[in-house]
C-alpha cells in the first residue's frame, strides 16, 4: 500500500466527521493517520490483520486505564486520543534517565494489570506464543535449548496471571500530558505479569540492552517497582530473550538475534549466581 494513497482512510473519516493531521503511518499490522474531531487531536488506526483486530478490543476493554482512551471503535477502526505530550521513554532511556523510565513503564503495567469488573476479550494463553523458541531450540539447540528449558518451567506452573500487554517496551507508552504515559498496540494474551516486565530489559531497539552494568541495575529498579522476586524476574528475562531471538531468526535477523541471546546470557549467569 502506498503511504499517499488516502482511500483506505476516507470511509472512517467521513463515519467519524475527522480531519486528517498529518501523513499516514503504515506498519505491518495497521494503518494509521493523525487527525482531528473538531479542534482535538486523535489517531485514527485500521486493522489489517487479526493480530490487531483483537488489540484493538483490548485497547477499548482497557477503558482509558492505564491506556489510551478509545474515542469510537468499529470493526478494524479505531479512533484514539493522540499522545501531544513531549516526553520520550526511549529518549529518557538514552540520557541517563534509565531508572525512571523504567519506572514510569512499571506503573503503566501495574495499572494495566488491575482486575477490571467487566471480563477481558477472547485472548490467547502465553505458552502457544514461544512455539518459535521450541522450533529455534529443536534447530539450533545451546542457548535457545536452555532459554526453552527455563520457559517450560514457569509456564508449566504461571504465577499472577493477568491479562498482558503483551509488547510493552519503551516506545509503546507514550507522553499524553495531563492524562500521564499510557499504553498503545497490546497483544491479545494472558499469562504471568512477569512476562510484560521481562519485555523492558529486552527491548532490543535499546543499544545498552546488553550493558551487564544496565542489566544489574534495571533487574534492581524494576523488583523494586513491581514488587517482583528476582529469581522469577530473571528466568522470565532469559525465556523472553531466548523467544525475541528465535522470532529474530525467523526474519533472517542474526545480529539482533545475537545480541537477544546476549541479554539471556546476563540472565542465565545472575541466576547461576544465585546458586538456583
Amino acid at each position: 500500500m502506498k503511504v499517499d494513497d488516502h482511500d483506505l482512510f476516507t470511509p472512517w473519516l467521513e463515519r467519524w466527521a475527522l480531519t486528517p493531521d498529518g501523513e499516514p503511518i503504515m506498519t505491518p499490522g495497521s494503518c494509521l493517520m493523525p487527525v482531528r474531531q473538531g479542534a482535538a487531536p486523535a489517531m485514527l488506526k485500521i486493522a489489517v490483520d487479526d493480530e490487531e483486530r483483537y488489540g484493538n478490543l483490548l485497547m477499548t476493554w482497557w477503558d482509558g486505564k492505564g491506556a489510551a482512551r478509545v474515542l469510537a471503535h468499529h470493526d478494524e477502526g479505531l479512533l484514539l486520543e493522540r499522545a501531544m505530550g513531549p516526553r520520550s521513554l526511549m529518549h529518557m532511556a538514552l540520557n541517563g534517565e534509565d531508572d525512571e523510565a523504567t519506572r514510569i513503564l512499571c506503573r503503566a503495567l501495574a495499572r494495566l494489570h488491575a482486575p477490571r469488573p467487566t471480563p477481558p476479550p477472547s485472548l490467547v494463553e502465553l505458552e502457544p506464543w514461544f512455539a518459535s523458541l521450541r522450533t529455534a531450540a529443536a534447530r539450533y539447540g545451546g542457548p535457545y535449548s536452555n532459554c526453552l528449558r527455563t520457559a517450560r518451567t514457569l509456564l508449566t506452573d504461571p504465577q499472577d496471571v493477568v491479562v498482558l500487554h503483551g509488547d510493552m517496551h519503551h516506545d509503546n507508552v507514550l507522553d499524553f500530558g495531563a492524562r500521564g504515559w499510557l499504553a498503545i498496540d497490546p497483544k491479545r494474551v494472558r499469562g504471568e505479569r512477569g512476562y510484560d516486565y521481562a519485555n523492558l530489559i529486552c527491548n532490543p531497539q535499546l543499544p545498552t540492552v546488553t550493558d551487564p552494568e544496565r542489566f544489574a541495575r534495571q533487574v534492581d529498579v524494576i523488583c523494586d517497582a513491581a514488587g517482583i522476586e528476582q529469581k522469577r524476574l530473571l528466568q522470565w528475562v532469559q525465556a523472553f530473550a531466548g523467544l525475541s531471538a528465535a522470532w529474530f531468526m525467523e526474519d533472517d535477523e542474526q545480529e539482533a538475534a545475537t545480541g537477544q541471546l546476549k541479554v539471556a546470557a546476563l540472565a542465565a549467569s545472575a541466576l547461576h549466581a544465585r546458586h538456583v
